[in-house]
């Protein structure tokens, strides 16, 4: 799923192409793409787009007449610009927004629709979609511990909770914890203030790192290549390659659809996280530390 850094350049892509711009046409391919039907979506045909915005990990574009459109990419979803007569990709286009400098495709891969579109008036509408989670990179150290231990999960549930913390998921929550060396499952309520202090310096290198990153790989293109898994990245989808830091595997936790990865050894003491599934199967031939992996 796309998340903080790569929403961020794909907001200043698109503010940089349709920001002042009229959308001649909305084209809704797939019809489950789009969840509201008042105010139709052809309501802002003919409307110019204010500007773009980032909200949590939804794409905003504003327009006249108090309208605005929200995008949800959620895991699978795209975008992709189109110059000239160039045509959307064939069965993954779910939308297509066409403006007089080129036309916006909204895409998502796979079979499974969870890609969003909505378009709502005014700005009440549109702050129901605010869950509240804290913008790292805006806070300050006191905030964030607040924020973090205002309710009692493991660090990774309460990285990637938007009633906590603003656009961050898997992968980069993944990075942030490996940067602070701490445990994914170490519970907020046991957090000492030295290693809040510890996270919260983590979260704002990972995420400014990498947004600046992104936008340097763009150099002034649209984004194409977005995606949650990346060679540079220190343990998110590393599974059985060796930490950056200290050469031990990184470890995996698998959960639902998801993985939460890890270095065992500096972020757990060494000690290898239960896998639920995993460690059930294997029961007295479970590794218990990174040593007896060797």
């Amino acid at each position: 799923m796309p998340e903080l850094p790569d929403i961020t350049i794909y907001r200043e892509a698109l503010d940089a192409r349709i920001r002042g711009r009229v959308l001649l046409q909305i084209g809704i391919v797939n019809p489950f793409l789009l969840r509201t039907a008042v105010p139709p979506i052809t309501a802002v045909e003919g409307m110019g787009v204010l500007n773009v915005s980032r909200l949590g990990k939804r794409i905003v574009l504003a327009f006249e007449d108090d309208l605005f459109l929200v995008l949800h990419l959620m895991i699978a979803g795209r975008l992709r610009w189109l110059g000239g007569n160039a045509k959307p990709p064939a069965r993954i286009t779910l939308a297509t927004f066409r403006f007089e400098s080129g036309t916006l495709a909204f895409t998502e891969a796979g079979t499974k629709r969870r890609a969003s579109l909505h378009c709502v008036r005014g700005r009440a509408a549109l702050a129901e979609f605010d869950l509240g989670g804290l913008e790292i990179l805006d806070a300050d150290a006191a905030t964030f511990a607040r924020q973090l231990q205002r309710e009692n999960h493991t660090l990774k549930r309460a990285l990637t909770d938007p009633r906590l913390f603003s656009g961050i998921g898997n992968a980069y929550s993944d990075e942030i914890l490996h940067r602070a060396t701490l445990s994914p499952l170490m519970l907020t309520s046991r957090l000492a203030a030295s290693d809040c202090a510890r996270l919260f310096a983590a979260a704002q290198e990972v995420l400014g790192e990498w947004t600046q990153r992104l936008r340097a790989e763009a150099a002034g293109a649209f984004p194409e290549k977005v995606t949650a898994f990346r060679p540079e990245m220190a343990v998110h989808g590393k599974f059985g390659q060796p930490c950056p830091d200290c050469g031990a595997p990184v470890q995996r936790i698998v959960y639902a659809e998801n993985e939460c990865n890890y270095c065992a050894r500096c972020q757990n003491g060494g000690v290898i996280l239960a896998d639920r599934a995993l460690s059930r199967l294997l029961h007295k031939s479970w590794p218990r530390s990174i040593d007896e992996l060797g």
